[in-house]
């Protein structure tokens, strides 16, 4: 195990130890709040219960996000209403997916969509994941092979997404995403779920596993206080010149009424 150590704090906080996890796909769930203050933040509304089920619901009540680890098999589900040409959708994973990779697809939801077609697959490829057919499903697997993606078609004729990761001890945890779920927001999932930057883990809430590998860190409460504001600052930023755009937006306006008779330009 590697030890680093961070610079620059003042003489009167005492630092505490905390682990950078890799695979992240293994760290386990952490803190749920990494997802839900940013969507508080984004101006979504809290509907959760003290000590019981995180219930969060986007401005427009089209999209609702919820943690519940005291049911089985528990964990996040996330569902959105029918739009338009789009069909109503829904996305659940397991307690132990790490939170970071969860907001890879709650932050998705407080954006406007980009105007890219998605891919699911570009972010697994760019770091070097396995794809391959394994009968009508298709299937991506990190290099060392403890997550995946897969694209499943199964003899019914039904479809879906289903993810996940798992160590040699079979600890772990699975998602899956309904149809319906839009691409962009299967997209960032994968993007997070590949990524090879390490997460952070307090002491005590590091997995026991042999596929780990850990570093322990000294942070300071005023140095996380600090990264956590950063983030809570950009979801603000990004809620604010989202709601200025829309209250900037010209109004369409009806056109005069011409009198019966009356003359008309035309163009």
């Amino acid at each position: 195990m590697k030890k680093k150590q961070w610079q620059g704090w003042g003489p009167d906080e005492q630092a505490e130890q905390h682990y950078l996890v890799q695979p992240r796909a293994l760290a386990g769930g952490g803190d749920v709040r990494h997802v839900s203050e940013f969507l508080r933040a984004s101006g979504w509304r809290d509907k959760s219960k003290t000590g019981g089920l995180l219930f969060m619901e986007n401005p427009d009540r089209t999209v609702r996000v919820a943690y519940d680890p005291s049911v089985l098999p528990g964990g996040w589900t996330i569902h959105g209403q029918a739009d338009g040409p789009n069909g109503e959708w829904s996305a659940h994973l397991g307690p132990q997916t790490p939170v970071e990779i969860v907001a890879g697809l709650t932050d998705t939801l407080t954006r406007a969509r980009s105007a890219h077609a998605p891919n699911v697959w570009a972010p697994l490829q760019e770091q070097h994941w396995h794809a391959r057919f394994e009968g009508e499903h298709y299937m991506a697997t990190c290099p060392d092979g403890t997550a995946w993606m897969q694209y499943r078609r199964d003899a019914d004729g039904s479809v879906m997404w289903w993810s996940g990761a798992k160590d040699q001890q079979g600890n772990g945890w699975t998602a899956h995403f309904s149809p319906n779920t839009p691409m962009h927001l299967v997209q960032a999932f994968a993007a997070k779920l590949a990524s090879p930057d390490p997460v952070m883990r307090p002491r005590g809430r590091v997995p026991h596993s042999a596929q780990i590998r850990t570093w322990s860190v000294s942070v300071k409460p005023s140095q996380l206080r600090a990264w956590q504001q950063s983030r809570i600052t950009a979801a603000r930023a990004t809620a604010w010149a989202r709601n200025s755009a829309r209250s900037t937006r010209p109004r369409t306006t009806a056109h005069p009424h011409t009198p019966a008779g009356g003359a008309r330009t035309r163009r």
